[in-house]
């Protein structure tokens, strides 16, 4: 009895401490690189002219996405539907802010918004309804003043303002009014990683929100010093003549990666990305962090001229098309559950899918949206009903895109250009190139494709281009 008076305070304490002991909400980090190609990452394409070993170990305990999407070819509409899980029609935005908008073509574009609205909910906002601190990290391009990161849910911004590429080059002084410049020499994919990991350590005790949205790889193309000489003696191993191309339109197609300073970039980006998952495992947060690395579309392989930064291996043309070079992306997502680490997936995914996902593995309720959740995926390796997906880009892009709209349904990919109404139709499955166009032979499916992308444009309020009436041919 004596013992059972001193056990039954010890007991009723250990009880009330278990009931008040809450599991520690998972952090984010939210790796996004600008124009990275799907090709541009080794372990997507073992022949790439890049090295990328921390990418390809972060694949080897998360899991890659060979069916991987942006939500357009271009950059501000994805951005756009990675903070709301909306599609870029949604929210007004389907081009790169501001766009070009030329007054000399067949179609003039729609005129689209120039910043993300304060009314649209951001996946920063809904985080903080739970204490997450939100960290915004590099390039915004969703607008400007009144419209930057810290008017749209995130506690710290660092970077983010309204251009599209950085103003002041890749060496400081930046330019940048959200950056303070660093010593002469920092390269800024470095100092963005440095602020990230100075975020990282400074709020390891509360659930946190990192969004890293490096400016690479996007232009203007600067060789990080670090290693520009390996890669250049790289690509003189090639013993190259002329790199080859071919024609995509009225512009050119890279067919081969080979470009020594564009290279030096991803390299850069890719031991920063190591130095991220460094700090968290130093930091013992590895079993309780999320790391998801993407892109806003794909590589920059097509353009009027010839040479173009980079090619997106065996996928058609780049960023600005729907074809899929311009719209397949890497995506790896890693995390404290996930089932079978290192596999691959063929599920498909797109950019609004990771503000659901996000705040389903945080507990966050959210409004119904056009993101799918994709946690059965990564921790029980199951599928999630998803048949299709589609792209409306209705303006002209310096690649030599005219506009148009794409959607994929199960294997099938269809195309329309809106100057014409031509009709391209692939399946992706036997001709992932998009080589050989197949709608002729299959106008049964062309018109189902058809009838399908006419209703989701419908029901996304989709604007469309409009004749130009001061066009006249040959001008």
């Amino acid at each position: 009895m004596k013992y059972l008076k001193i056990l039954t305070p010890l007991i009723f304490i250990g009880f009330l401490f278990s009931c008040g002991k809450t599991e520690k909400q998972p952090n984010f980090v939210f790796i996004l690189v600008d124009d990275l190609g799907w090709a541009d990452v080794k372990c997507n394409f073992p022949g790439s002219f890049y090295e990328t070993p921390n990418i390809d170990e972060l694949a080897k305990n998360g899991v890659r996405f060979l069916q991987a999407y942006s939500a357009n070819p271009v950059c501000s509409p994805t951005r756009a539907a990675l903070m709301t899980g909306k599609h870029p029609n949604r929210v007004d935005i389907t081009d790169w802010i501001p766009g070009s908008d030329p007054k000399n073509r067949p179609l003039l574009g729609p005129q689209d918004r120039n910043e993300l609205a304060l009314e649209e909910t951001t996946i920063a906002e809904k985080l903080k309804e739970k204490g997450y601190r939100t960290c915004f990290i590099g390039k915004w391009h969703l607008g400007g003043t009144g419209y930057f990161p810290e008017d749209q849910g995130f506690d710290i911004n660092i970077g983010g303002h309204h251009k599209g590429s950085p103003p002041g080059g890749y060496y400081s002084p930046y330019k940048n009014p959200k950056l303070k410049d660093g010593p002469p020499g920092e390269y800024l994919t470095d100092r963005l990683s440095s602020e990230g990991i100075k975020f990282i350590e400074q709020n390891k005790e509360d659930p946190f929100f990192l969004y890293l949205a490096f400016y690479t790889v996007h232009t203007p193309i600067q060789a990080s010093k670090k290693f520009i000489k390996k890669y250049k003696e790289k690509r003189e191993k090639l013993n190259l003549g002329e790199v080859p191309h071919r024609n995509e339109g009225e512009g050119w197609t890279k067919l081969l990666q080979e470009n020594a300073a564009y290279a030096s970039m991803v390299a850069s980006m890719d031991e920063n990305v190591g130095r991220i998952i460094k700090t968290l495992k130093d930091n013992g947060l590895t079993e309780n962090t999320w790391v998801i690395f993407t892109s806003d579309n794909g590589g920059l392989s097509t353009l009027r001229r010839k040479n173009a930064p980079t090619s997106n291996g065996p996928l058609r043309s780049g960023k600005g098309w729907c074809y899929e070079g311009g719209i397949r992306v890497p995506l790896i997502i890693s995390g404290p559950e996930i089932k079978h680490p290192g596999r691959t997936t063929e599920q498909p995914a797109v950019s609004m899918d990771y503000f659901t996902t996000i705040l389903n593995i945080a507990g966050i309720k959210h409004k119904k949206n056009d993101g799918i959740n994709l946690v059965p995926v990564l921790t029980q390796d199951k599928p999630v009903d998803r048949d299709e997906l589609f792209w409306h880009y209705p303006h002209y892009h310096g690649s030599m895109w005219k506009p148009g709209s794409a959607i994929r349904k199960g294997d099938w990919k269809m195309i329309i250009f809106y100057e014409d109404n031509h009709i391209e139709l692939y399946n992706l499955t036997s001709d992932p190139g998009e080589t050989m166009d197949i709608a002729n032979k299959n106008p049964q499916k062309v018109k189902e494709l058809k009838s399908l992308l006419e209703k989701r444009l419908e029901e996304t309020h989709a604007k469309f281009p409009k004749p130009n009436p001061d066009y006249t041919s040959g001008k």
